[in-house]
């Protein structure tokens, strides 16, 4: 069951100065303009998960987020669509279904929002906490926060059959590492794939081995995928959710030079990194260089 078509998540070339970047060919991969609520890379990794339900005939889905989750508002939307239900579990007590937009449009939706403490929070991935929660909701199928799990990452490799065939450098804006490994799994041996975590201090290579062990088992084959993976660690202005006067510059520039609108969270921190990183290459033949933008413009 398709209910979003992917065919709207267009290939926009960014025309960058010949002269101050030589052989390079920037395109912009637009999974934002997939659909307005489940854009970017949340429809990808939502799209086998609701298959599942369906083939399961479960209820619908339970997960997890916090207060500005754009997860929640995909799952909540996507659901809806589907004709299933949802449940969010929402970190943070003294919240309502009406503290900010985000939760108001998860609820209109109709997702059932569970508000919990951070201490309760932080135990949602383990193993006693997840059996209470699908003892106590089962007909509904967990997914972990940011739709981190297998499926995810095999929706996420469809997106590297809709880029041009050759492509040498893929950037990604990183948070689970679901997508980011979806991608270096689907994306050809020569591509290089550059990641920029948003959170201060993210170890992103062991983040990719521990999501990656399950699916690929030997950890020789892991160690050649990723070889390929190169970290932009030090573009996070701050950690998640903050940012400064420079990166709303960098992304007002973006907006009104490129028709690129970005947000503060997640693209216009991966979008920066790239940019930094073109001025210091000196390609000698030409070069492909591909930007996914995983959407998140409803809180950027």
């Amino acid at each position: 069951m398709e209910l979003f078509d992917t065919s709207k998540s267009v290939l926009q070339e960014i025309r960058l100065p010949a002269d101050e970047f030589p052989n390079v060919r920037l395109l912009v991969k637009r999974d934002d303009l997939i659909h307005p609520e489940v854009s970017g890379n949340k429809w990808r990794k939502l799209k086998f998960t609701i298959e599942l339900v369906s083939y399961q005939k479960k209820d619908g889905i339970l997960t997890f987020g916090g207060a500005y989750s754009n997860h929640l508002l995909a799952v909540a939307a996507a659901c809806k669509f589907a004709g299933l239900k949802s449940i969010g579990v929402v970190r943070g007590e003294e919240l309502t279904a009406t503290s900010n937009e985000n939760l108001k449009r998860c609820s209109e939706l109709g997702m059932e929002l569970i508000f919990v403490s951070r201490e309760s929070y932080d135990e949602r991935a383990e193993k006693s906490c997840q059996e209470g929660w699908k003892e106590a909701h089962p007909h509904y199928l967990l997914v972990p926060e940011g739709g981190a799990n297998y499926y995810g990452m095999v929706g996420c490799q469809e997106i590297v059959k809709e880029l041009p065939e050759k492509v040498d450098h893929l950037f990604v804006a990183q948070g689970t590492t679901t997508t980011s490994c979806g991608l270096l799994l689907g994306s050809d041996e020569k591509t290089r794939l550059h990641v920029v975590p948003v959170l201060k201090g993210f170890d992103s290579m062991a983040e990719m081995r521990k999501l990656l062990f399950p699916f690929l088992i030997d950890e020789e084959t892991i160690n050649e995928y990723l070889e390929r993976v190169e970290v932009h660690s030090e573009v996070h202005f701050g950690g998640y959710g903050k940012w400064n006067p420079e990166l709303l510059d960098f992304i007002t520039h973006c907006k009104t030079a490129f028709d690129l609108p970005l947000d503060k969270i997640y693209t216009g921190k991966a979008f920066y990194a790239l940019m930094e990183w073109l001025k210091v290459q000196n390609f000698q033949t030409p070069q492909t260089i591909a930007f996914l933008h995983t959407g998140g413009l409803n809180n950027g």
